[in-house]
Order: C-alpha cells, then sequence, then structure tokens
C-alpha cells in the first residue's frame, strides 16, 4: 500500500513555492520596471544578436501570443527597435536600442543579486547541484 499523498512532498507543489519566492524577491528588486519576461526576453536579445519575434519566444520559452505582448511593451519602453529582416521583408526582426544596451550592465547586476538572494539559504555546494539537477529537467 502507498503512503499517505502529503502535498508538502510534491515536487510540483515545491516548485510553484519556490518560484513564487524568487518571483517576490524579483518583483521587489529594482529592475527598471521591467517583469520577468521582459527581463529575460531583453537578456536573450542581448546573448542572441537581433532575431525575430518567433525566435525571441523560443529563446525565451514564451508562446506568441505573451512574446508579443512582451516585445510591444519593450518597445513602448524604448527598449527595442524594429527593422524589416533584409532576408525576408515579411519577416520582422527585434534588437535592443541604445537604452537597453545602457541598462543591460544594471540588468545583469540586478540579475546576480536576485539569483544570490533567492539562493540564499543554500550552501555553494548545494547551489551548483541545484542549478545542474533543475538543468536536467528541462
Amino acid at each position: 500500500m502507498e503512503q499517505n499523498y502529503r502535498l508538502d512532498d510534491q515536487v510540483g507543489y515545491i516548485l510553484r513555492l519556490v518560484s513564487q519566492r524568487h518571483s517576490t524577491i524579483f518583483q521587489s528588486g529594482e529592475v527598471h520596471g521591467l517583469t520577468a519576461t521582459q527581463f529575460a526576453a531583453l537578456i536573450r536579445i542581448e546573448e542572441n544578436g537581433t532575431c525575430s519575434q518567433n525566435q525571441l519566444g523560443r529563446l525565451s520559452a514564451m508562446d506568441a501570443a505573451t512574446i508579443k505582448g512582451v516585445v510591444d511593451r519593450l518597445a513602448k519602453k524604448g527598449l527595442v527597435a524594429f527593422a524589416p529582416d533584409p532576408r525576408d521583408k515579411r519577416r520582422t526582426m527585434i534588437s535592443l536600442t541604445q537604452k537597453a544596451m545602457g541598462i543591460m550592465p544594471d540588468l545583469h547586476a540586478c540579475g546576480h543579486r536576485i539569483t544570490a538572494e533567492t539562493l540564499a539559504c543554500l550552501t555553494s555546494k548545494e547551489q551548483d547541484t541545484l542549478l545542474k539537477i533543475l538543468g536536467k529537467m528541462t
């Protein structure tokens, strides 16, 4: 017979609690008024260079509707620019603006600080192990 089901022992529940804690930490830090999804999109553009909205969605693990809203809001903030793809005029390419490039060092620092605070209850070795295990689960 299976032992009693305890919600506190379930991976999905634990991951949700950790995700909520991380979100709270992210939202409490000054990240230039960006949401976590906007932050991720900017970092992915910086890492990968100019890309299409579809590619950015894949790189950022966002569906088409979500990435469109994220990109539109980043454009309103003056952080991304649009240009036609020189190889396919039907496709629009997205790049960082000078304004975005100017805040990237601070975004990196914010990201490091948020990660450090999220993982602060773990030893350095535990942090490395957790990140490796979570990486295997994606």
